[in-house]
């Protein structure tokens, strides 16, 4: 695997739990394991924010990219809004050390060492960090610290480090638990021992539940391998962290690992949703994108300070889900230390959702005469007799902050708008209806309310009904129906619906403007008779690493980099090459009924950690699943009836174990229609 992957290069999940070792051996470790003296070291009080290297640079790091960084923090205003860590990542070393055991900063990267680029971080007042592994070599091949832990450490005092980042690579582990935390425990004393304050990032990848014992040792533990670019891996890294909130706290962090934002694989509305579900984590804020080239909007992301003060909010609590859909929609809330919530409303599907709570719900008093609600994306203030409600667009979060509050009145009320019928396919040069509606959330009308709705150029979206009212009272809907006609030719795809609702509050000055969000999909359905899918248009792909690949293995990066499909060394001139977690969707307008392939995980990856899981969807209900496979047991059949299904899904899991190695193929893969 490339090196950007890094993760799991080593020691994965599958070789931990090799050999019999399961649940039972990790508890049994756990009465084994050395004890550590609780942590008390008086730092990460609140999530550390700052800067980490590897996700835009890799092993392109160097003093002058440390140091430009810790510029743009200050002329940004991101120093101002937190963020105080500028990280070094790995391969900032030489390949030996020198003749005393030391760690030998690279000279032609860092000329002026590791204490030089310190000092002039030091001097903007920021603080650096670095990386380092706990085992004999870094995951990028250089020198680790397993056995070297007490000069390490010493030396990273003496440079002037304030946080190590501290890896897993190349451990030499014989699986269990009382290995890992000797390990740490011994970078952790280490560290300790030299008395200058360094917050201890441990980065296990999850592997022996951290969340469980690496409070008494470091600051902050990563739950999960590591992210990657796309919204598949924010996705599965997002439903593997919200569970553990129960083991943050104030000096103690579930680290589900550093920002993507800004790095171009995902689209601003999932950068808004990685931004809103970090903070309501309690993840440290680690920007991993080139500053010196970061948009307005990826800037405006990061420095939004209604957001970041959610995750440095002195409670120091983690949000827990607390409702949530088979349609892929969670209502998650976090208690924050004035007794406000915030409520963030997070839709994980690939179509527009509806997602309702109420202030109650989210553990604020139910009595209260009216709640003050900031939607902190908007920095607005609205007024609501309790129910909280939005259309949230496909892969995205309506982030929230709502207080019980005697003079909410004065604000205007909140409205719950958004386009219904957002699962509508439209075959090119053809029509159907979609409905856009506003309701009143308030307890005083919402006055002089309009409503617009605005296709693609080209297309005809115009209503069927009235767009006005003079007044929505409280708890009413202004609904309208809007024809949408897509021009003969329109490519197969996703398309948005965007519109504005304005309306003025009883009570508030201003008009207010908020967002109509919606979607239609152009499909054609497939031809009659039977088709390779990796022939037919897909709605919409979503995958691990890489893009779906049609005909060939998934390659990791980018588009036709894989190999010709392999499995238990049959090959297969036809089917789709996906890697773990992936979602493929094909447009079936009720004209199908079975779908046939074989599945497995590519033989390039025979004898792998890799072990993956197969299902089909059809509307939402699973018909066919495979159960988990590995990359030992070659080709298995797959059959599902989809009969009378408008969508049929194609979807990879990671087997539970991580997503190392999982090149997954669905191979011969064909769908039958009429």
């Amino acid at each position: 695997m490339p090196i950007t992957r890094r993760i799991l290069s080593c020691v994965t999940a599958g070789a931990l739990w090799a050999g019999g070792l399961g649940v039972a051996a990790v508890t049994a470790g756990v009465a084994t394991a050395p004890s550590a003296a609780a942590l008390d070291n008086g730092l990460a009080l609140t999530p550390p924010m700052g800067f980490n290297d590897w996700n835009s640079f890799g092993c392109n790091v160097s003093e002058q990219l440390i140091k430009d960084t810790a510029d743009h923090f200050v002329s940004s205003g991101l120093k101002d809004a937190g963020y105080t860590y500028v990280n070094i990542d790995d391969c900032w070393m030489t390949h030996t050390r020198d003749a005393e055991g030391r760690l030998v900063p690279d000279p032609v990267k860092f000329p002026d060492g590791i204490k030089g680029t310190a000092d002039y971080v030091h001097s903007k007042g920021l603080k650096l960090g670095i990386y380092e592994d706990a085992g004999t070599a870094t995951c990028a091949g250089y020198p680790g610290s397993l056995g070297h832990e007490a000069t390490d450490a010493r030396s990273f005092a003496d440079w002037g480090v304030d946080y190590l980042k501290y890896d897993n690579c190349n451990n030499k582990s014989d699986g269990t638990l009382a290995d890992f935390v000797n390990r740490y425990t011994a970078m952790g004393d280490a560290l300790k021992a030299t008395g200058r304050p360094i917050v201890y990032s441990i980065c296990e990848w999850g592997q022996l539940q951290p969340w469980k014992w690496a409070g008494d040792i470091g600051n902050l533990w990563r739950t999960t391998g590591d992210i990657s670019d796309n919204w598949g891996s924010l996705k599965s890294i997002t439903d593997a962290n919200l569970p553990l909130s129960a083991y943050a706290k104030a000096g103690a962090w579930n680290d589900p690992d550093m920002l993507e934002v800004g790095n171009g694989g995902m689209t601003d509305t999932e950068y808004r949703t990685h931004f809103s579900l970090w903070a309501m984590m309690n993840a440290p804020l680690l920007i991993g994108t080139d500053l010196r080239k970061a948009t307005p909007a990826t800037m405006d992301i990061l420095l939004n300070k209604d957001v970041i003060a959610l995750d440095q909010d002195a409670l120091g609590k983690q949000a827990s889900v607390v409702a949530s859909t088979d349609s892929g929609t969670k209502v998650v809330v976090k208690q924050l230390a004035n007794g406000d919530r915030a409520v963030a409303l997070y839709n994980e599907s690939d179509q527009p959702q509806h997602i309702a709570t109420t202030a109650a719900a989210a553990g604020l008093p139910a009595s209260a005469t009216g709640y003050t609600v900031r939607d902190l994306w908007q920095h607005r203030d609205y007024q609501s007799s309790g129910t909280l409600a939005a259309t949230v667009p496909a892969h995205g979060t309506v982030l929230l902050r709502v207080s019980p509050d005697v003079h909410a009145l004065r604000n205007p009320a909140l409205v719950d708008a958004g386009v219904g019928g957002t699962s509508v396919h439209i075959q090119p040069g053809k029509g159907a209806d979609v409905t856009a509606y506003v309701t009143d959330l308030g307890t005083l009308p919402a006055l002089s309310v309009s409503v617009k709705l605005d296709g693609p150029d080209g297309w005809s979206v115009r209503p069927e009904g009235t767009t006005t009212t003079a007044a929505l009272t409280a708890g009413h809907t202004l609904s309208t129906s809007w024809h949408v006609d897509v021009p003969a030719g329109t490519p197969t795809g996703t398309y948005a619906l965007s519109g504005t609702a304005t309306y003025q509050g009883a009570g508030a000055t201003g008009t207010v403007s908020v967002p109509l969000n919606g979607q239609v999909t152009v499909a054609v359905p497939p031809p009659a008779g039977t088709s390779y899918l990796s022939d037919l248009p897909w709605e919409s792909a979503t995958n691990g690493w890489g893009p779906v690949e049609r005909d060939s293995s998934n390659g990791e990066t980018g588009s036709g980099d894989g190999r010709p499909i392999s499995l238990g060394g049959t090959v297969y001139a036809k089917g789709l090459g996906v890697h773990a977690p992936s979602d493929v969707a094909f447009y079936t307008a009720g004209s199908c009924t079975s779908l046939t392939a074989t599945v497995g995980i590519d033989d390039e990856k025979k004898n792998s950690k890799g072990s993956v899981e197969f299902l089909v969807l059809a509307d939402g209900k699973q018909v066919a699943d495979s159960g988990v496979v590995t990359s030992t047991t070659g080709g298995h059949p797959l059959t599902a009836d989809v009969t009378g299904a408008q969508e049929v899904h194609l979807v990879v899991t990671d087997g539970g174990d991580g997503n190392d190695s999982d090149h997954a193929d669905w191979a011969d893969a064909k769908i039958t229609c009429s």
